[in-house]
């Protein structure tokens, strides 16, 4: 089913969904089961499996030159996604990144995609490599997120790469978008990464997703302008409880969200991660009940493989 379909059936209900990542290479697929069973009583409509592009590694050889040697430390995603729908009967959204795939390649993730029987899709450009300085598509690749979402739309309308193809089947997907409450880091300013955002509306987008943030007036204000602008879809909330110190200086680095004053000071108070983990519990709780009481269609939380926190704030709600 589609989330556009999941949202419509609950008749302004707020549900309740969440993104794992792929086990590293060389675990297999009972540590995602694990991490999954916990969070079922809550009725999740959907999970996202998120997509990890492979990265380089420079090897030295013997004779002082450098080998370039590509590893995959997260694969999985297509196969995950077909386990997910087989063994608990909810929808498995995957990602799907401008990264690591031409167009060749993307077309043919999406037929499998399609011949499993999944719905909905999260098209998004991805991050950079480790060696890159600014993101690099794929020779014949995408450069940004909206030529991404013009493909999977196209074939949506029936139309791919190959002319000529005689009697193609349309595939069907909902297709997912991020945003970003406090912008893009590469984006200039808000207004341009609005602009943009509307543009992959426009290409065929169906709903968003946010980025995660920890104050909700940055979530609303972001809504605020996206209607501003026309965007009408619906705007999915990211969340993710802190549990760490570390995270006080990681999450602004890596995902450009800002940490109120408030939350900084509890978690400073904190002599251990186990009271960390109860602050960022606590805080989240109070952002979710905020969001729910706005009637937003999902609560949608970055689990980052770690149920138990997720668990504890979800039996606050659902």
């Amino acid at each position: 089913m589609k989330v556009l379909e999941h949202i419509e059936k609950a008749n302004g209900k707020t549900q309740f969904s969440f993104e794992i990542l792929p086990p590293l290479k060389g675990q297999n697929i009972q540590s995602i089961f694990d991490s999954i069973d916990p969070l079922m009583e809550f009725n999740p409509p959907f999970i996202d499996v998120t997509y990890h592009r492979e990265e380089y590694i420079y090897e030295e050889q013997q004779n002082g030159l450098l080998k370039k040697k590509i590893v995959r430390k997260r694969p999985g995603t297509v196969g995950i996604c077909a386990a997910i729908q087989n063994k608990y009967n909810v929808d498995a959204i995957p990602h799907i990144l401008c990264g690591g795939f031409n167009k060749e390649d993307t077309e043919n993730f999406l037929i499998d995609l399609g011949f499993l029987g999944i719905d909905n899709v999260m098209a998004l450009r991805g991050d950079a490599v480790k060696n890159e300085t600014y993101f690099t598509p794929e020779k014949e690749g995408h450069l940004y997120a909206n030529g991404l979402v013009q493909q999977i739309a196209a074939m949506n309308n029936g139309t791919y790469l190959e002319e000529g193809l005689l009697n193609t089947t349309p595939t069907s997907f909902c297709i997912g978008v991020a945003g970003y409450p406090e912008k893009h880091f590469e984006a200039p300013n808000m207004d341009s990464d609005i602009h943009f955002l509307k543009k992959k509306i426009e290409d065929g987008a169906t709903y968003i997703v946010t980025q995660l943030f920890f104050d909700n007036k940055k979530y609303f204000n972001f809504v605020d302008k996206c209607r501003a602008a026309g965007i009408t879809v619906p705007i999915i909330p990211g969340l993710k409880p802190l549990s760490t110190k570390k995270q006080l200086n990681l999450i602004p680095q890596r995902f450009n969200a800002e940490l109120p004053e408030e939350l900084i000071k509890e978690v400073l108070k904190c002599t251990d991660n186990r009271g960390i983990r109860q602050v960022g519990v606590e805080w989240c709780v109070m952002q979710s009940k905020e969001l729910k009481k706005a009637n937003i269609p999902f609560l949608h939380y970055y689990s980052m493989g770690k149920s138990d926190n997720i668990k504890e704030i979800a039996k606050n709600l659902f």
